[in-house]
């Protein structure tokens, strides 16, 4: 570390001190290592991949041609509204304690179970899409038995990671980057070059090959989840502002920027896959030798470039999935190791526990993947734990921007940071709110509304906890009452 970083991170230990709180983590990121966590968690190569079938199944090519570049448009909005909040409060408390600092300690309580019920559901969707992948990668058939037991070894390697620092999270997560990156290129570029090729009107085909009966434009609307599940986690950045030097300006860019670079990225993937099918029908229904269902991507690849070639490509996407769950993992422990240091988890001083030798929030970081494995066995089908992570994650996410909108011109209206929206800013937190009341609404209604009746069951849970508990218990935030 240079000089000027070394003052820069001791400036940034001390803005954080008057907001009441200690330099207990490791800050030594840099502006990239920043970026790379939210762009390794997005991972075009985990959520545009294992949600590929899901999405080619409700609304056809046409989803990856039109889907793609209308969720981003509107995510742009949402993680905008969201970076100039950053760039005003840095603290790995993040939406939580913009809530807090924008609605009070109420707002602040639930922005942080959201946003944790959220993470855990990433986490599990995230690393049992890798389990799915690798299982029969490693020569094992793809039963429930054997995904979940290579899901638990993925887990805990990603805790045992996580626990033991956060120089060498970082240094996983710059070069998941390049995994991702460089992945995108030998994937796109081979089926370019060496797969026979549909003609480019077939990528914007309109056809549906959903079970359900359902007419192409909700077919359609009900796909979008790919693409919705693939943009969350870019508030990972923010989360690890007390890790970052110079968090105003690096953490919003980060946020910013991982969408931005995986817009474009994840689409040149999705025109290479989509131009790449021999047979819609063939790819949605391809079974292994054992008659076990095999994801389309991969089947995309292993028709389009032989067996080999496509157990190489998947490989290499498994490798991204994993590098995207080791992200996920330090994002999701760093919020509740905040949340338990405001005393606002059950247990708190269990998961608010720094250990000294490694400067890593350890309980935390166990206690995620512990919870992330329930919530995978709890769900029972991809679709719904990755729509229940998204619905609980946006919601989280547009909380503070709604209380950031309601705050103009009052006493609690926070002071800009370096990154603003300027002029621009109400204009754009409200198409946000507007997005993300459509995505919840939508996202509840498939599979007889189970993952609707899971938060609103999650929800009226948490209103009685609170009312009956926390309301008096929980103080907030260090900051809440300056």
């Amino acid at each position: 570390m240079t000089k000027d970083s070394r003052h820069s991170a001791q400036e940034d230990a001390q803005e954080l001190g008057k907001l009441g709180y200690a330099q207990e983590l490791f800050r030594t990121m840099g502006g990239f290592s920043n970026f790379a966590i939210s762009f390794s968690i997005i991972s075009i190569l985990t959520g545009a991949v294992t949600l590929y079938g899901h999405g080619l199944r409700m609304g056809g090519p046409a989803e990856m041609a039109i889907g793609w570049p209308l969720v981003t448009l509107f995510t742009l909005t949402v993680v905008m509204s969201m970076a100039e909040l950053a760039s005003s409060l840095p603290t790995s408390g993040s939406i939580y304690h913009w809530s807090c600092k924008l609605g009070g300690k109420g707002w602040g309580w639930f922005t942080a179970w959201f946003n944790i019920i959220g993470q855990i559901a990433a986490i599990a969707g995230i690393d049992y899409g890798c389990a799915y992948f690798v299982t029969p990668l490693i020569g094992l058939e793809a039963t429930t038995i054997n995904i979940l037991i290579v899901y638990a070894v993925v887990l805990t390697s990603h805790a045992a990671i996580n626990h033991f620092g956060i120089r060498l999270v970082a240094r996983l997560n710059d070069f998941s980057v390049t995994v991702h990156i460089i992945g995108v290129i030998l994937i796109v570029g081979a089926l370019f070059l060496f797969a026979p090729k549909q003609p480019i009107g077939f990528f914007f085909e309109r056809v549906t090959f959903n079970d359900q009966g359902w007419p192409y434009w909700w077919a359609f609307i009900i796909g979008l989840l790919q693409a919705m599940w693939t943009f969350t986690g870019y508030d990972a950045s923010a989360s690890v502002s007390e890790e970052t030097v110079d968090p105003r300006r690096r953490a919003p860019w980060g946020m910013v920027m991982a969408v931005a670079v995986s817009s474009i990225v994840g689409y040149l993937l999705l025109i290479a896959l989509t131009l790449a099918i021999r047979d819609i029908p063939s790819v949605l229904n391809a079974q292994d030798g054992s008659g076990n269902p095999v994801p389309a991507v991969v089947a995309i690849l292993t028709g389009a470039l032989g067996s080999r070639a496509g157990a190489v490509f998947s490989g290499m996407a498994a490798m991204a999935m994993w590098f995207c769950g080791l992200s996920a993992v330090t994002w999701s422990s760093r919020v509740i190791w905040a949340f338990a240091r405001d005393e606002g988890m059950p247990f708190s001083h269990i998961w608010k526990h720094v250990s000294p030798k490694h400067s890593t929030p350890v309980p935390a970081i166990w206690m995620c993947v512990a919870t992330a494995f329930l919530a995978a066995v709890y769900s029972q089908a991809y679709a719904v734990v990755t729509s229940i992570s998204t619905i609980g994650l946006y919601i989280s996410y547009i909380l503070p921007v709604y209380l950031s909108l309601r705050a103009r011109g009052t006493e609690r209206q926070i002071v800009r940071g370096p990154w603003h929206l300027g002029r621009f800013s109400p204009y754009l937190n409200f198409i946000a709110i507007l997005w993300v009341i459509f995505l919840s609404i939508i996202l509840s209604l498939p599979d007889g509304m189970f993952t609707g009746k899971s938060i609103l069951g999650v929800t009226a849970l948490l209103a009685l906890w609170y009312a009956l508990s926390e309301r008096k218990r929980f103080k907030g935030p260090a900051f809440a009452n300056q």
